[in-house]
């Protein structure tokens, strides 16, 4: 059942299109992530969903409530920035305890839910410190509790965990999605880091130029893109040019010289796609030439250029030799892994 409902939303300033005709419903208890590069439309979308941005049109829908029109405060959601916007005067405990006193909640409740709002995000100890006294991930801690606090409908993120090192970050991705599982919050995530969408979120939804190119899961957008943009985005991929032709009353992709069963709409040129991971070296396949080599400690990452243009391979390092540069190799591969990519916003067609 839909909780969170975005209705052809869009904003527009002057002649330019920051956000069209979006559209997105979202489960209660749903992690979503807005995944894209800068300037595609994923934060101004949060911004409307949040109320700091007045859309041009569209709706939000909030459990059949319409918060379109609604200022920030009267919308009752949570929100944490990328620059944490603690207050620095304050402890942890008052900052977590800001919302509450705006709420006039009684100072024995609100001690209460400080309290447990702190040790969800592992920071019981920690109360009476002022900002400038943490590190950047437990800043990042405080916010989290503080917008958590209030027991928000929706909790929003944008961009939390950008301003963190790698280790860190890691470590509070798998932390956020434990306190959300927990707590069963529906949360929306603005990001630009592609492993982030897809460790926390159960769906993605990856945007460019303002407009929504794919929501799914993030394994089916990962393995079925809808087209190259959001291929080459979620990480390595190798577009293939194929042609498919008609014989004996079937379909087959010709890729160079391999012939390979297909099933399509109908012959003609095809573009289609193909994680590095997905291909490996074998006897028989699409022969080509290894043209570069780089190792990366449990794989070796190869170029070799083939008749159907230049592919990507992840060669494990398992203890078979790696193909040398300049040496042929034949490369192999499920039918079924490779995905036709439609134009943008088109839908993929598949393999038999």
């Amino acid at each position: 059942m839909t909780f969170l409902s975005i209705r052809n939303l869009g904003k527009r300033y002057q002649d330019f299109v920051a956000v069209q005709d979006t559209n997105l419903e979202v489960g209660e208890a749903e992690f979503i992530s807005l995944l894209g590069p800068s300037g595609c439309g994923k934060t101004t979308t949060l911004q409307m969903i949040a109320g700091f941005t007045e859309p041009t049109k569209g709706q939000v829908m909030l459990q059949g409530r319409d918060l379109t029109g609604l200022d920030a405060h009267r919308r009752g959601l949570g929100v944490v920035f990328q620059s944490y916007a603690l207050f620095p005067h304050m402890t942890v405990e008052e900052n977590v305890s800001f919302g509450l006193e705006m709420r006039k909640m009684a100072s024995a409740e609100r001690r209460k839910q400080i309290a447990n709002a702190l040790e969800l995000v592992g920071l019981g100890a920690l109360g009476t410190r002022y900002p400038r006294e943490m590190s950047g991930g437990q800043q990042q801690r405080v916010a989290l509790a503080r917008a958590l606090v209030i027991k928000p409908p929706v909790l929003l993120l944008d961009e939390p965990l950008s301003n963190l090192d790698a280790k860190l970050r890691e470590d509070l991705q798998s932390e956020l999605r434990r306190i959300q599982r927990s707590l069963g919050t529906t949360t929306i995530l603005v990001t630009h880091d592609q492993g982030e969408a897809m460790a926390l979120s159960d769906r993605i939804v990856v945007m460019d130029h303002g407009r929504v190119e794919q929501v799914g899961r993030p394994e089916d957008i990962y393995d079925r893109p809808a087209n190259e943009f959001v291929a080459r985005f979620l990480g390595k991929t190798n577009a293939f040019q194929g042609e498919v032709v008609a014989r004996e009353g079937a379909t087959v992709l010709m890729l160079g010289d391999l012939a390979l069963p297909w099933q399509t709409s109908a012959p003609g040129a095809v573009v289609l796609t193909i994680r590095p991971e997905k291909i490996y070296m074998s006897n028989e396949g699409l022969p080509g030439v290894v043209k570069r080599r780089v190792f990366q400690g449990f794989f070796w990452l190869c170029a070799v250029e083939t008749a159907a243009g230049d592919v990507e391979v992840i060669h494990l390092n398992v203890g078979s030799s790696c193909p040398r540069e300049g040496e042929t190799v034949r490369l192999a591969f499920d039918p079924r892994d490779l995905t036709a990519l439609g134009q943008k916003g088109a839908e993929s067609k598949g393999a038999v």
